[in-house]
């Protein structure tokens, strides 16, 4: 799609530490929506102005600076009152809209799955709620010949009909959304009763996830066909993707990308999209991957520390990726500890990231012998399908097999133990 639609972006500095970094975030964002940006306009203040959000001075560079470039939208940094959207478009003879109104709109454009689209729609539904004054009296009359208290009359029973038909939209897809949570309930339970272990990779979006998990599932996917989409965008793809991995030494897991975290990401979408990043919830283990190449990249890991915070991830084991070390202009692959530094696109990197999420996610394996009678031959084949299984011999009392699995599955073959 063409950037063809110029557009002004405009933010309040209230005194942030990151107010630039969020700023041109934001422009990014915009860029994003396929919008370009043709002029910034920024002020510091105290607090926003309640009508207006900036001050009247700077509404009027504004509305002059939409003149000069020809913009017809104006994106602010905040989220916006209707009265400040109203006021200033009134000011400006612009489209007004806030950031998490175009965060909602490329989140709008991204899903494609049908729980993805539900989720955005409850978050877009629950953002306009609120906001049905916002042109609201200017759509009514036009559909009114006179004024005065019939009029007026007129439009709030239309006001109180969108009110109810949103609301009735928002517990209809509630309701949609329930179904699907039931079936990742379902899904997440019999991945539990498998024992098989769950990596979750979360962080700041554009931050290399996707690549990684391409890299992971070309070179230990069970079908290397199944690549997620990637490319050099904010939000790039919202549709969270698990794969299954058969790594080095007989191990398996699933690994799931998960929407990427972005500076003020909306309540609403944080709220309509808890199910899917209950993936990062369940995990036994979280990559946070981080982008080694952006100066920001502090700010973007106490985003994403944040985030998972109100989302309600427990604090799980995780290990923080430094991706991008190539664009860095730094060594790589290095590991200290819980921390690693690579490029995901380079073969040693990945060998090492392999072999530490091997390390951190199987350290409560323990070896054991089981002695399995002839006749319960799908005992030999459950445990050979889902365990590293390190020897084979044959006695007159059945199959002994040496087994290498977590301590938490040894329950399930209790009976068939050696020994000692």
């Amino acid at each position: 799609m063409e950037q063809n639609i110029n557009t002004i972006i405009i933010g309040l500095n209230l005194d942030q530490a990151d107010f630039n970094y969020s700023m041109e975030e934001l422009e990014q964002l915009t860029t994003a929506n396929h919008l370009k940006t043709v002029g910034k306009v920024t002020q510091k203040l105290p607090h926003p102005e309640a009508a207006t959000y900036f001050g009247k001075g700077k509404v009027e560079e504004v509305a002059q600076l939409v003149v000069t470039t020809n913009a017809s939208t104006i994106i602010a940094n905040d989220e916006l009152s209707p009265s400040q959207i109203r006021n200033l478009e009134k000011a400006t003879n612009a489209t007004v809209m806030d950031r998490t109104g175009l965060i909602l709109e490329i989140f709008a454009t991204r899903a494609h799955t049908r729980e993805a689209k539900l989720q955005v729609e409850l978050a877009k539904l629950k953002y306009q709620l609120p906001r049905l004054r916002t042109g609201a009296s200017q759509h009514l009359d036009q559909q009114s010949a006179g004024g005065g208290l019939a009029n007026r009359g007129t439009g709030e029973t239309k006001l109180e009909l969108n009110r109810r038909t949103i609301e009735h939209q928002i517990n209809h897809v509630r309701h949609e959304l329930k179904e699907s949570e039931q079936s990742h309930a379902t899904q997440r339970k019999r991945r539990a009763e498998s024992h098989l272990k769950t990596v979750a990779l979360v962080g700041y979006t554009n931050a290399g996830k996707s690549t990684i998990m391409n890299q992971l599932v070309q070179r230990f996917g069970e079908n290397e066909d199944k690549q997620v989409f990637v490319k050099n965008m904010l939000f790039a793809t919202l549709d969270t993707s698990v794969r299954k991995l058969e790594l080095p030494g007989h191990r398996s897991c699933l690994l799931s990308d998960t929407v990427g975290f972005v500076s003020k990401l909306p309540h609403q979408l944080v709220a309509a999209f808890q199910s899917t990043l209950s993936e990062a919830a369940q995990a036994d283990l979280l990559l946070q991957v981080v982008d080694y190449s952006d100066p920001n990249q502090a700010l973007m890991m106490e985003t994403t520390n944040a985030t998972l915070q109100e989302i309600g991830v427990p604090e799980l084991p995780m290990i923080t990726v430094f991706n991008k070390a190539d664009l860095a202009g730094t060594a790589y692959p290095i590991r200290t500890g819980h921390e690693i530094i690579i490029s995901a696109k380079d073969e040693h990197s990945i060998d090492l990231l392999v072999e530490t999420i091997t390390t951190q996610l199987f350290a409560d394996e323990v070896v054991k012998s089981f002695t399995i009678p002839f006749a319960d031959g799908a005992v030999v084949e459950s445990l050979n399908r889902q365990f590293a299984v390190q020897q084979t011999d044959y006695t007159e009392a059945g199959t002994v097999l040496t087994v290498r699995l977590p301590q938490a599955a040894v329950g399930r073959y209790q009976k068939y133990l050696t020994s000692n």
